[in-house]
């Protein structure tokens, strides 16, 4: 998978090899969206407004800590918010309710993040609009549902569109397979946010930045500037893993050992004895997964700041909604 995002960053051998696979995708990506407008394929609409926080190009971009972002925003604004995610990588295929007790392979590591860090209820199901009915039932004072990922789950309605770019940008500029974008781009939507360092086009920015404290199991925290001095190892099972050891290494952390697993990895077959006589950090959202095998591991949490003018135009978009949006 690292040799195929690595072509997808240009208009190599391998990208040219598989560009007309991409125009059968394209081709079947925009039938899709045509049955979706003519009516064909159904969309539902939920009983209140959805915000959507979706990416054009595979891999991750940043979407989770954007939606914890949004969340805490439209709490401090006295909105009663819910989250709706397809819960990637979880074992179950049921629509449930995220707790803080639930486990990742069952709800998924994403979802079990957003709740245990922001305290919304959560639902996940393979078809978002079930999890809305199923949140807007269990809690029916629900006022705005954000649906984690879902840009391309038409049969969703949605009142606003947030679209989540990092450093990769739109990459070579071709569809999955030759190119990384799941549709073309540029293409109609509300907002768009870059949490990379070097926008590559107009838009909000926002800063992706490790917290000053990292978390053990128990809840306590020690400051990472007190790791400096240790023998530090660092696993992470995210789209881009290389990212997270970067992050801590300018942080000023030396890094003795880099385990970098397929993102959503469940940790399974990763054995905790291969940091054997180390620290062990890892990504807040692989915590769940990790504790269970190395209980003295700690989570470093991500943190995103968006510009205040994305929370501006976020509130206008929201505030002028009609509630209806075309796909």
């Amino acid at each position: 998978m690292a040799s195929l995002q690595q072509a997808w960053l240009r208009r190599g051998a391998l990208a040219r090899l598989l560009w007309p696979l991409s125009l059968l995708y394209g081709g079947l990506t925009a039938l899709r969206r045509i049955f979706f407008r003519r009516g064909i394929l159904k969309t539902e609409r939920l009983g209140v407004p959805v915000i959507v926080v979706g990416n054009v190009i595979a891999g991750g971009s940043g979407k989770t800590p954007v939606v914890m972002a949004i969340v805490r925003h439209l709490r401090s604004r006295g909105l009663r918010v819910g989250v709706v995610s397809r819960g990637y990588g979880r074992s179950t295929s049921d629509c449930r309710e995220v707790l803080d007790d639930s486990l990742a392979s069952d709800a998924g590591d994403e979802p079990l993040l957003i709740r245990r860090s922001t305290g919304a209820p959560v639902f996940v199901a393979a078809r978002r609009a079930e999890a809305g009915r199923a949140l807007l039932a269990r809690h029916p004072d629900t006022q705005v549902i954000v649906s984690d990922d879902g840009l391309q789950h038409l049969a969703m309605a949605r009142d606003v569109e947030i679209c989540v770019f990092d450093d990769r940008a739109t990459g070579n500029g071709w569809l999955l397979p030759a190119g990384p974008l799941r549709e073309p781009w540029p293409r109609r939507c509300d907002l768009v946010l870059h949490t990379g360092a070097r926008p590559a086009f107009a838009g909000f920015t926002g800063r992706r930045a490790l917290a000053d404290e990292a978390i053990g199991r128990d809840g306590t925290r020690i400051a990472l500037a007190a790791l400096a001095g240790r023998k530090l190892a660092a696993v992470a099972a995210i789209a881009r893993p290389q990212a997270f050891f970067e992050m801590l290494q300018e942080r000023g952390l030396h890094l003795d050992r880099c385990f970098a697993l397929p993102d959503h990895d469940s940790f399974e077959n990763w054995t905790a004895s291969t940091a054997e006589g180390c620290t062990l950090l890892c990504t807040e959202k692989d915590a769940a997964k990790l504790w269970r095998k190395a209980p003295e591991a700690l989570a470093v949490p991500l943190v995103f700041e968006a510009e205040a003018a994305f929370f501006s135009a976020l509130d206008a978009k929201l505030s002028s909604t009609d509630g209806h949006q075309a796909p």
